[in-house]
């Protein structure tokens, strides 16, 4: 990990203590299939649930490159918990998107309120007076067992105009959870359905999916708020990914050391010397440019102005290679790692399940996001 990603940052500190209570608890979590109870408060304790709330509603309005180091510190050692973390960062900077009166109720009993969601407008909402009637179905909702709040989407119409995805603010007591996560990894994230069954919800408490995905944030609130949903959303999910290719680098290098330190090793029928400098060049040399691909992606967002449409194009180019390349370095690590690598009391193998699991997310398609930075590229010139 670079200066840039370690060091600078409040939740980067506290999540070293995170990580390793998230750790102890990863086979526990693996297990329930939703995170630990004391993990879920060490994170929102550490800051990460306040990263993006405004500071007018006592949040740290922070910086993309701040949640970064605090990301990987726990992707390292438990990827669920790092990708709950930057879901639950994620949302509460979609929160602030809602009109003044809606953010005083989602944080009137503080800053540190778990909000989770999905943008997917698979929901449906029809307008009353005075706001909306809400209801729908919502898969792979990480860490809704333990929200205070939900954002949602479904498509919306006032009056006789054309439907638009507008996102709605749900509290707790409004839905219920469906136990539906089966993922082969990032099973501690917990990734359950949220149900609602025509809940009213006010004005106040819905925006515009426009809004989002242009960055058209309210008056008032801060420059992490004015960011366009695109430029930044697959960071919140390669972020842990690249926490889980640096500890997946550092139990193989931890493994493989003494046959690297040795100048008189002498294999046995196994792989030489050279194959597990290879590794280490490939995996090292993989991982070095991934982050800075993600790095580039932060510095641009935190730069205080709205990156430009071809910026955005190339940060969801660069999400989308970036998780290509973990996926690769953490393969390459757990096929050199051998047996005990494989054994299912190894870290290393949840690591693994966890990445290729976090790659399978839609934001992270390669092809998409190819077309989009193609086109945008092709205007430029």
């Amino acid at each position: 990990m670079t200066d840039e990603f370690r060091h600078g940052s409040g939740v980067a500190d506290a999540a070293r203590t995170v990580a390793r209570l998230a750790a102890e608890r990863a086979e526990q979590a693996e297990q329930a299939r939703r995170m630990d109870a004391d993990v879920l408060r060490a994170l929102v304790g550490a800051g990460f649930a306040r990263h993006f709330v405004p500071a007018a509603h006592g949040g740290a309005a922070a910086t993309f490159t701040e949640l970064a180091a605090g990301i990987t510190t726990l992707g390292a050692r438990c990827p669920a918990t790092a990708w709950s973390a930057s879901i639950v960062a994620s949302l509460s900077r979609m929160a602030a998107y809602l009109p003044e009166a809606g953010r005083k109720e989602v944080w009137r009993e503080g800053p540190d309120t778990v909000i989770v969601g999905s943008v997917s407008p698979v929901g449906r909402a029809r307008a009353v007076d005075g706001g909306w009637r809400v209801g729908g179905t919502w898969p792979y909702v990480s860490v809704v067992d333990h929200s205070d709040w939900a954002l949602v989407t479904a498509p919306a119409a006032a009056g006789e105009g054309r439907p638009l995805p507008r996102l709605f603010a749900l509290p707790r007591g409004a839905y219920r959870t469906e136990t539906t996560w089966s993922d082969v990894g990032m099973r501690a994230s917990g990734s359950n359905t949220l149900i609602a069954e025509d809940v009213f919800v006010a004005d106040e408490l819905s925006f515009s999916a426009q809004d989002l995905l242009t960055g058209r944030a309210p008056q008032g609130v801060e420059g992490c708020h004015a960011v366009p949903l695109p430029a930044v959303n697959g960071l919140f999910f390669t972020l842990p990914m690249l926490g889980a290719a640096e500890g997946a680098l550092e139990l193989w290098s931890a493994s493989t050391a003494p046959k690297l330190a040795s100048a008189s090793y002498t294999p046995g029928p196994g792989p030489g010397r050279g194959f597990y400098e290879e590794t280490l060049a490939r995996c090292s040399g993989e991982l070095d440019a991934a982050r800075l691909l993600l790095e580039r992606v932060a510095r641009v967002a935190d730069r205080g102005t709205a990156p430009t449409p071809l910026e955005t194009a190339r940060a969801q180019r660069d999400c989308a290679l970036a998780a290509e390349m973990l996926v690769r370095v953490v393969d390459r690590l757990f096929a050199a790692s051998g047996t005990s690598g494989h054994s299912v009391n190894s870290p290393l193998q949840r690591l693994w399940r966890d990445v290729h699991s976090a790659a399978g997310h839609v934001v992270l398609q390669l092809g998409p996001a190819a077309a989009a930075y193609a086109g945008r590229a092709a205007g430029e010139r």
